[in-house]
């Protein structure tokens, strides 16, 4: 697999923005996009914030017809898609169709229009109420589909799920077709429209969840001392790869190259990590070696940061396995603390923000770390982001089921 996978647009719908540009300049302020739930009333609800995505209008890629046959989390797709789509400035003629591929999953796909359409029913007690374009609306490949007829992509498209890895290991399987040959570009991603009451108690119950709801925009602790858990965020995040031949024929803008990918399971438990890490470290190690990166290169990374108890010392733990010494001079944070946890989706978005954090050459902070777990003893970049010379950075994600995956990308040469 010698073909070389550049990274040529992006696209975001986040918490914090509309898109990848006003994402990145919330995230480079320190702003939080955790508040006070609106979209449904939690006032008698032990969990009552979340990280809603407002400041979008899906009017602006879909019309008012389609708008109602989709669930939210596929307009999330679309919009990032066509997003990206378009700063690509790719055309996908009947010629290149088919060597296109659309690889973007959900972890938990139409979970808002399922549970729509069940209280819809029960309300009714009639079964014909259901919707017609309720399949559509809640197949977990629903915004992959969309896109690929929207964009006539004719090659594979199907949604791999990996939980909270999700957005990672799509791309990464995007990188992995490219570079083995079997299509020459692909539109690669994850969305998700979790911010359900169900979908809330759940992780409330075993608890995961934070319950700050006092103070909203501080509830996202990822490494803190005082971390309370994760709070739930929606989006997608999504990236057009093309082989390098392909691109600079076009002359497109290139972004960034993908290098390396590595995936793994822990084959542990189906909710918490394996306490060694050793799936996650052989994740890491995975990606490092794909990408010929020594560990001494990496210059930044974007940590799955969850605010969980669990998952941030094991992420400690793997990244000192990995990188030994070294792990005490990379800048890592958690974009989380911002967004919150969008599940799937936030492992492509935040693929995506460290594109444009080695654009840029700025390190996105990790906000609300103010006491640091003794056991998190790294450099999270505390709440004010940096300006960091970078060529080399890497985004892990780590997923209920014992999922690990980690991306590396580089500056482009």
């Amino acid at each position: 697999m010698t073909r070389r996978v550049v990274i040529t647009g992006l696209g975001a719908v986040s918490p914090v923005g509309g898109d990848v540009e006003s994402t990145w300049e919330a995230m480079k302020a320190g702003e939080s996009g955790i508040a006070p739930i609106e979209r449904y009333d939690a006032s008698d609800h032990a969990i009552k914030i979340a990280g809603e995505a407002k400041d979008w209008e899906p009017l602006q890629y879909v019309d008012k017809k389609e708008l109602r046959r989709r669930d939210r989390y596929q307009l999330f797709t679309y919009a990032a898609a066509h997003q990206a789509i378009e700063q690509s400035g790719l055309e996908i003629t009947d010629e290149m169709s088919a060597t296109t591929g659309v690889i973007v999953g959900s972890a938990v796909g139409g979970v808002e229009s399922l549970i729509n359409q069940v209280l819809k029913v029960e309300k009714a007690q009639d079964l014909r109420r259901v919707t017609p374009f309720g399949i559509p609306m809640l197949m977990v490949n629903g915004g992959s589909d969309m896109i690929s007829i929207a964009f006539k992509g004719t090659g594979p498209s199907y949604t791999p799920t990996s939980a909270c890895a999700t957005g990672a290991d799509c791309i990464g399987h995007a990188f992995d077709l490219i570079r083995m040959g079997r299509i020459d570009r692909a539109i690669a991603g994850c969305g998700e429209a979790p911010i359900v009451p169900l979908g809330l108690a759940v992780f409330d119950r075993i608890g995961a969840a934070s319950r700050v709801n006092d103070k909203p925009e501080e509830a996202m602790r990822p490494f803190s001392k005082d971390r309370s858990g994760l709070v739930f965020g929606e989006g997608a995040g999504v990236m057009i790869l093309e082989v390098l031949e392909s691109a600079k024929a076009r002359g497109a803008n290139i972004l960034a190259e993908l290098v390396g990918y590595g995936s793994t399971s822990d084959a542990y438990h189906v909710t918490a990590p394996d306490p060694e890490a050793t799936g996650a470290v052989r994740a890491l190690n995975q990606a490092l070696n794909d990408a010929k990166v020594n560990p001494e290169q990496m210059d930044y990374i974007n940590a799955h940061g969850t605010a969980t108890d669990l998952n941030d010392v094991m992420e400690t733990m793997a990244v000192k396995a990995v990188f030994g010494d070294h792990a005490y001079k990379i800048p890592i944070s958690s974009t989380k603390s911002m967004t919150g946890h969008c599940m799937g989706m936030t492992a492509a978005l935040e693929a995506v923000i460290c594109v444009v954090a080695m654009r840029d050459q700025i390190a996105p902070p990790t906000i609300n770390l103010h006491e640091p777990d003794p056991e998190c003893d790294l450099d999270y970049v505390p709440n004010v982001a940096r300006d960091l010379p970078m060529s080399v950075v890497m985004t892990n994600a780590f997923g209920f089921g014992g999922h690990n995956a980690s991306l590396v990308f580089k500056k482009f040469e």
